[in-house]
């Protein structure tokens, strides 16, 4: 087992692919394979499942990367001591639900890395692909939330797929809407005030479940639905149609301006919001790093974070 064959196989996962991975180590496709397929023959167990849709980790193969980054980020430090080499590129992945806080976090963890060469990844994405992601090792953390609807089937899923839920806090429901919105002088807003107002949330593509939506209430039937694909648009589209969508209640002016504000909905129902992470795996410094911030912006917005 050499250093050279664990860089091969954090590669793969980071890429999700192995001839993406090849092209970024700039050796062949063939090499690649047989590189992996000599160290899978070594330590005796499979590490990757190979199917026409690409590869996954198996589940001794998640346990293999976890000590494989741990040997190459000790191999980097000594490096750096001893041979004065330069500080190793630093790698974080995130995947998460569309929440402005996720946002503000990873923007402090990057302005705070200090790196003179850095490759993170944030991924806003659907509810079913987060916990892919996490499963696979493509992030080592994802965001998302659970309530009293989804949290049997959430939870199901997690544990079939050896990931741990972390709760991080709970909030009341709210509104987002325009702050030109004929309900934004409202303290407080009932679902039948919001009838009459397009509904957004975000797609959920192939795994569209009720259980999957970033929203609370999605059984609810609302006249007039609209569904997206990002933050963006549907913000543009808050404004533009005065339409409404249901979230934590947190809005970062720093992002998105004044032109979003959260009204309080009267429903009998909370959202706990956490991270998620495969609990084979130590997570590397720059994840912890990204998870004091994270909790550090959520305290700055005034939650009590749940330990």
């Amino acid at each position: 087992m050499t250093l050279q064959q664990l860089k091969y196989i954090i590669e793969i996962v980071n890429c999700g692919s192995i001839n993406e991975a090849a092209k970024r180590l700039y050796i062949t496709q063939p090499s690649l394979s047989s590189a992996v397929k000599e160290l899978e023959a070594e330590i005796g167990i499979e590490l990757f499942i190979r199917t026409t849709k690409g590869i996954s980790l198996t589940v001794d193969g998640a346990e293999f990367l976890s000590y494989a980054r741990q040997v190459v980020e000790q191999a980097g430090l000594l490096e750096q001591r001893y041979l004065n080499k330069k500080p190793s590129r630093q790698l974080c992945s995130i995947s998460t639900q569309h929440y402005a806080f996720a946002v503000n976090a990873f923007v402090n963890l990057i302005r705070k890395s200090g790196a003179d060469e850095y490759e993170f990844t944030l991924r806003e994405t659907r509810t079913y692909e987060i916990i892919e992601d996490v499963k696979n090792l493509r992030s080592e953390i994802g965001i998302l939330y659970r309530n009293p609807f989804n949290c049997k089937v959430i939870e199901k899923l997690l544990r079939e797929n050896r990931l741990d839920f972390h709760p991080l806090f709970t909030a009341k429901p709210h509104i987002f809407i325009s702050a030109q919105n004929p309900l934004a002088t409202r303290e407080s807003v009932t679902l039948e005030d919001l009838d009459d107002y397009p509904y957004l949330s975000f797609e959920q593509g192939e795994f569209n479940s009720f259980y999957f939506s970033e929203e609370i209430l999605s059984t609810v039937y609302h006249k007039k639905s609209i569904h997206v694909s990002d933050r963006a648009t549907l913000f543009n589209l808050l404004i533009g149609l005065n339409g409404y969508t249901i979230s934590t209640g947190i809005v970062s002016a720093d992002l998105n301006g004044d032109n979003i504000i959260s009204v309080p909905l009267q429903v009998d129902d909370y959202i706990q919001v956490g991270w998620i992470a495969n609990h084979q795996v130590r997570l590397s410094n720059q994840a912890n790093a990204y998870l004091d911030e994270l909790k550090s912006v959520i305290q700055e917005y005034g939650l009590q974070l749940q330990e």
